[in-house]
């Protein structure tokens, strides 16, 4: 194994390329991005893809205060020496990324908004040392730089600043705005969506809008936001998507470019798992690997080299996304979540001009946001299963791959953990501590039905939907416990009363003709291994065992002939 100096956590260019880190070159975008006219140009991918390290390298590359010709030495774009020559350093840049102005309440959100205008002006504080610019202008940059500005000047702080731009460099200003929708992304998670999209729709629209200082606008984000008219008024405004073929090769990593790193590192036999975690997103005609994953895991690799892959998605915000689907009451989608975490495709309309209003969506625009974001990805025509046809207008969709399934997975037992603790479960109780099996399996059976299964539905699945059951109830629950002479599935105690249920979980593999089979060999496991033999060591005096047997979502659930008193 060798050790790469990979850029981990790092999203600027300039660092990355000053600290000699491992660079997979997407220098051949800058070429491509102007291979066409535009005012406004919009780049939606999910997030972790290297937009905010795309749009550092594109304000290098760009910015006429730096020479960056260093930076980008080695690399393809450097060949294109009269394209270079036009472009590279030539241009005034305004660069700013929106990805942490973040809060629980709108307060905190727009003092993070202020700071970070606060910041973008400390950084081009020498534009108030020019007669050229308006002294009106300096007035409102000046409460800007200090964080006092009123809300209009907060609403107009891009328009200003372009404006003061353009009379200090006698040029129009390249506009860069990484994570545009993150402020309105995360007032929808706490609940002040339309106090930050009255703030945002004119801190934004009106940078682009009839604007003459500016050369051009790239704009990155999750989500392209039309309906709230934010891109209103942009002249020539172009949109490219997940499902445009343009720049389909340059966020994300290729197979090709995952193998040179992995070869750099020597662990060339890790490709096979790190694809089934981390490969499967499918950009215009591409499938591609999420960068963040596959630096993540190399990473761990070279640490250890026995690492298993990991669910690196679960460190990033905006996983609620899948929980919020669920529970809303007007949308009913458990089949199709069922279908999806069993690694099937099901197919649905998918719009591209989205809200982050989730609250009032429709099940149309929630399978657009899941696909936009990344959580489910397009299945090309050549890979549909046998005998799928699309309706107009439907994408077939799936779950690109494992590390997205554990999410999935992760926030449907969260989803069901919550559900279950706010049921009333007193009959439920009732009837494990009182012996009467019948009940149990009439409840737990009508239960399971309005379940979303999240893994498969083996003893794994069974045993965590049981344990949650007690959850949250003030009940010791203990799974996979060491009792007698080997492992119960599940213990509950309740230690005021000294009593205890012993539960034995099974999965018929032969339908529900093997329920009653697979109950009994519960039975005799909890007898054979003198399951109860510990607690009543531990002074427990009334123990109730239970053989459980499960398929699909049905039950049979028998109680051991001696209880125990």
């Amino acid at each position: 194994m060798s050790i790469v100096n990979l850029p981990y956590g790092m999203d600027d260019f300039a660092k990355v390329r000053e600290s000699d880190c491992y660079y997979v070159d997407k220098t051949g975008f800058i070429k491509e991005l102007l291979s066409e006219t535009f005012d406004v140009n919009l780049i939606t991918r999910p997030r972790r893809f290297g937009k905010t390290l795309m749009m550092s390298m594109l304000a290098e590359f760009f910015d006429c205060r730096k020479d960056s010709k260093k930076l980008f030495e080695g690399l393809e774009i450097i060949k294109e020496s009269g394209f270079c020559a036009k472009w590279m350093n030539q241009w005034p840049v305004l660069f700013l990324t929106l990805k942490d102005v973040d809060g629980r309440r709108f307060e905190g959100a727009y003092d993070l908004l202020q700071y970070t205008i606060s910041v973008l002006c400390i950084e081009h504080a020498y534009l108030t040392d020019s007669d050229r610019v308006d002294e009106s202008d300096k007035e409102r940059f000046l409460r800007l730089k200090s964080e006092n500005g009123k809300l209009s000047d907060v609403k107009t702080a891009l328009l200003t600043l372009l404006r003061m731009m353009k009379a200090y460099y006698g040029k129009d200003v390249i506009l860069l705005i990484d994570e545009y929708d993150v402020p309105l992304a995360k007032a929808s998670d706490h609940q002040y969506y339309e106090d930050m999209l009255e703030v945002m729709r004119s801190f934004l629209g009106m940078a682009w809008k009839s604007n003459r200082n500016l050369k051009f606008a790239v704009i990155t984000g999750c989500l392209r936001i039309a309906k709230e008219s934010i891109f209103t008024g942009a002249n020539n405004f172009i949109s490219n998507s997940i499902s445009s073929k343009k720049y389909q090769d340059y966020f994300g990593f290729k197979e090709a470019e995952v193998n040179a790193l992995l070869q750099a590192a020597q662990l060339q036999d890790a490709l096979s798992a790190m694809k089934q975690w981390y490969d499967g997103y499918v950009f215009g005609e591409r499938e591609l690997y999420c960068p963040w994953d596959v630096i993540n895991h190399v990473r761990a690799l070279m640490t250890d080299r026995k690492a298993k892959p990991n669910n690196y998605w679960l460190d990033t915000s905006h996983n609620n996304i899948i929980q919020r689907f669920i529970e809303q009451p007007h949308i009913n989608v458990n089949d199709k979540f069922e279908t999806l975490l069993a690694g099937g495709v099901i197919q649905e309309p998918v719009r591209e001009d989205m809200t982050y209003a989730i609250d009032h969506s429709s099940e149309e625009n929630l399978w657009s946001i899941l696909y936009l974001t990344g959580y489910l990805t397009q299945v090309l025509p050549q890979k549909l299963p046998e005998g799928m046809k699309l309706a107009d207008g439907n994408l077939a969709l799936r779950i690109p791959n494992e590390e997205v399934k554990s999410v999935f997975g992760e926030s449907v037992k969260k989803w069901f953990e919550e559900e279950i603790a706010v049921r009333d479960r007193s009959s439920l109780f009732q009837a494990w501590w009182g012996g009467d099996a019948k009940k149990i399996t009439q409840e737990v059976t009508d239960i399971l039905f309005g379940t979303i299964s999240y893994f498969d539905y083996k003893e794994n699945f069974y045993h965590a939907f049981i344990a949650g059951l007690f959850s949250g109830a003030g009940y010791d629950v203990r799974t996979n416990s060491e009792q007698g002479t080997g492992r119960a599935d599940i213990i509950v105690k309740e230690q005021g009363h000294r009593r205890a249920i012993v539960i034995e979980a099974k999965w018929s593999g032969k339908g529900e003709a093997g329920l009653e089979k697979e109950c009994a060999d519960a039975l005799n496991q909890i007898k054979e291994k003198q399951y109860k033999r510990n607690l009543r060591m531990e002074g427990y005096t009334t123990i109730f065992c239970y053989g459980a047997a499960f398929v699909g979502k049905t039950c049979l659930i028998k109680l051991a002939d001696e209880e125990g008193s």
